[in-house]
Parts: structure tokens; sequence; C-alpha cells
């Protein structure tokens, strides 16, 4: 059933951005540098390792254009996310769990911790990184198991802990995290082609920073999981090692200044700021009058609906006013990621949940049409990308006999939308640049089918 009637606009707006992240040409920009500095180097050879949502895609454009320079290779991307074009037969290729790590993960992790053992001076290590990596590229410190740092994970996750929180605890539980990767692979030189998933794209952050030097400490760590009143349920084993690295018994991670990071060049190749500035161009194509109004849009997800929902409301009430006899619709775009605080037992993301906040403060409202979704097709623990809303989404629900409140109070958003229409399913897209948000917007007292270029 149509269930909102700017869908098709809002979907190829995303799609626009959805391009400006595509991972195979993101990594295809710099080939010429990576080809010009393997042979300027005089480096023997070439060690690719990707792991991330959009690893398989970024290993494709250097198998492609490469592929006589690669002598060995893992790619290791979460399960669904491979495609059809075949990779070099000197690649291999893992599919693992996220957001919650498996021993897929950990065995292709341990993979790439011994092809990196051969490396030397001689050898350039080319590393993609993409969102998902944290989950992905996992092998835990000893004595924590992954069984451990999984329960770790999940107990973060539904605490609510942003990104940047979650891994300073799991840098610091890791073999691999937080510089750890250039650290195994030093004295080889390393290029780090990174697509980015984090607010600001810090290199520190993005799948918890393997070629990167890391500010967190242990000490960090340790207060992320009192921050959020863990303390009596993680594992005993990772409370011990924290405390071990808090008392200056185990060795911190790679910081600023150690000489590992002169071999080692990252580079940002995409990024949801270049995805927004996408949707800007097309919407703009489109006939909206159009504005970005943040690349780095963070905060609990309901509560930015709410947000988003008033600003909406805001524009179209000036509209009226300013310029009520106009036609032309406002576009508005935001780009970033929230968090969702879980209390409820239902089943959802943070995009549909925003979605379903936002529906709510727009109810009865014409002339205001909403889509919220991750740039990787993946919603929480769902099979949608995010969801569709508008100025009917609510009342429709009422009539058909679902409570809007009661759904987003039992964080149910992806059952709700499923009853009454509006998830956005996409599949795995290849890429993951956080999330977007589109907000279409009509003067109040216009339906929600836009007229464009009028």
């Amino acid at each position: 059933m149509p269930v909102c009637s700017s869908s098709y606009e809002l979907t190829a707006i995303f799609n626009a951005a959805l391009g400006a992240a595509n991972p195979y040409e993101c990594v295809t920009h710099h080939v010429d540098h990576i080809s010009r500095t393997f042979r300027e180097g005089g480096f023997r050879r070439l060690l690719l390792v990707s792991f991330g949502k959009a690893a398989y895609l970024m290993a494709s454009a250097v198998s492609d254009h490469m592929s006589q320079a690669t002598c060995n290779g893992i790619v290791i991307t979460k399960y669904g996310h491979t495609q059809e074009a075949a990779l070099s037969p000197m690649v291999e290729v893992f599919e693992a769990g996220h957001p919650v790590p498996d021993e897929n993960g950990l065995a292709a992790t341990r993979n790439v911790m011994d092809l990196l053992k051969n490396a030397d001076e001689k050898t350039l290590v080319l590393c993609l990184i993409s969102g998902g990596g944290s989950a992905l590229f996992v092998d835990p410190a000893p004595p924590v198991t992954l069984a451990e740092k999984q329960e770790v994970t999940s107990l973060l996750l539904k605490a609510g802990a942003d990104i940047e929180e979650l891994n300073a605890v799991r840098k610091h539980i890791s073999l691999v995290k937080g510089g750890r990767f250039a650290e195994l692979a030093y004295p080889a030189k390393v290029i780090s082609l990174i697509l980015s998933d984090v607010i600001g794209d810090r290199l520190d952050v993005i799948a918890s920073g393997p070629t990167a030097p890391d500010d967190s400490t242990f000490s960090h760590a340790l207060e992320v999981i009192i921050k959020y009143g863990l303390r009596d349920r993680i594992p005993a084993s990772v409370m011990n090692l924290l405390s071990e690295g808090v008392g200056d018994r185990l060795p911190e991670t790679p910081k600023q200044g150690n000489p590992i990071f002169n071999h080692v060049e990252n580079i940002i190749v995409g990024s949801n700021g270049k995805a927004t500035e996408a949707a800007r161009q097309k919407a703009v194509e489109m006939g909206f009058d159009t504005t970005i109004l943040s690349s780095e849009l963070q905060g609990e997800a309901r509560s930015v609906g709410k947000e988003l929902a008033a600003k909406a409301k805001e524009v179209a009430r000036s509209s009226l006013v300013s310029a009520p006899s106009s036609l032309r619709p406002t576009c508005l775009i935001c780009g970033g990621e929230t968090t969702v605080t879980v209390s409820g037992g239902g089943k959802g993301g943070r995009n549909t949940e925003l979605a379903l906040a936002f529906a709510l403060e727009v109810e009865g409202i014409p002339g205001i049409s909403f889509l919220s979704a991750g740039t990787d097709g993946t919603d929480g623990p769902t099979d949608a990308a995010g969801a569709f809303a508008n100025g009917e989404t609510a009342g429709r629900a009422r009539r058909a006999g679902h409570d809007p409140e009661t759904y987003l109070a039992n964080n149910d958003s992806y059952s709700f939308f499923k009853e009454v229409g509006g998830l956005f399913v996409t599949g795995p897209t290849g890429t993951n640049v956080m999330d977007l948000q589109l907000i279409l917007i009509g003067p109040v007292g216009m339906t929600n089918s836009f007229v464009l270029g009028e």
C-alpha cells in the first residue's frame, strides 16, 4: 500500500547519497596513488586486508585494478554482504557476525594476524576499513573469551552507549584494535583507505581505529562501564583486565608519537558529509529548496525525531507566512548516527524509532514527509534500512487499532511500521556511512503529494 506519497522523491535522494559512498568507486579513485607508492617505494609484496560492511566492494576495486601486485589478501564482511563480482583467487573471503562478533570473525582475524607475521620493510599492506569493522575484525585479549566480548558488546549497545564509548572498551580488550593492527604490521608500510561511519570522521573511532593512534585509555574504558551502571554485569575477566591496565600492569594501546605510525598513511575515501552533499545536489535538481542541517547528527533517536519534527513544522509555518502561494517544496537533510536506550522488549532500530517519534509529532499535519535510514541497508536487528513517515502515519495506525505511543514505549518501532506500512527495505547496500534523515516540506495546507518544478 502507499505509505508516503513522497516516497519516490525520498528514495531518489537517498539513492543519490548512496552513489557518493559507493565503496568500489571510492577506492578506485586512489588506485593510482597505491600503485605509485608500491612502485616508487621498491616494495616486493602487496598484502590486502579488508574488513567491514563495505569490505567486499572495496577489495573488488583493488582486485580489478592491482591483481598483478597482490600476493595474498583476506576480506572479512557481514553475512550477506558479499557481491557477485569475483575477487582474485589469492583473496580469501570470510563472512562473520555483526554487530555482535562471532567465531567466524575470530577465525578470520587470526588468519589476518598470521598473514602479517611475514610482513617486512619491503611489504606494502593495503588496509581497507569500513563501518562494522569493530565487530568483524575481532580477537579478544586473553583471558577474555569471544563469548565474554559478545556479552560486553550487547550490554553496552542495549545501555545506549555511543560508538566512541563502545570502541573505548572494545579497544582495550582486543589484540587488533586501537592501533594494534599497525603494531602487528610494523615495519611494513601501511596504507589505510577508510570509509567513515562515525561523527567527525575520527580515525581513532572508525572500526575502533586499528591503524590509528588511540587517545582512549584503560581508565576511559572503565569509566564507560561505570557510567552505564554495568560494573556488576560485565564478565569478571573483562573487569580484571581493565583493572590491570588501569594499574599500569598491561601495555596501553599505541599512542600519538609512537614510531610505528611513521609507516602508516590513513586516508578517508568516503563519509556521511560526502553523502549528504550528494543528496543536496539531487534534491536541488529535483526542484527543492534544500538545506543540509547537519552531517553530525547524534543523540537519543526518539528525542532527535521530535527535534526534527519541530524543525519541519517551523519551516512549514514560515513558508505559509512568507510565500503562501508558492508550491515549491523544501528539502532538509541530516546525516549522522543516533542511539537507542532499550527499555522495552520490542523489535526495532534507531532509524525506525526516530521515524516513529517523528510521525507522532507531525500527526495530522499535511505537507511533511520523512525518511530515516541506514546507508548500509540495516537498521538494528531487522531486515529494514529504516522507515518512511508523514502526517498520516500515526492516524492510520490508530484507525487500524494500533497505538503508536505503546509501540514507541516498547522500542517496537519495526513492528509498528510492519503493521501499518512504511518500512524502507533495501537489502545490503555494500556501503556504510552512518544514517540519513530526509524531510520534504510544503506549506501547511498542501497535500503530501508535492508538485515539482512549479
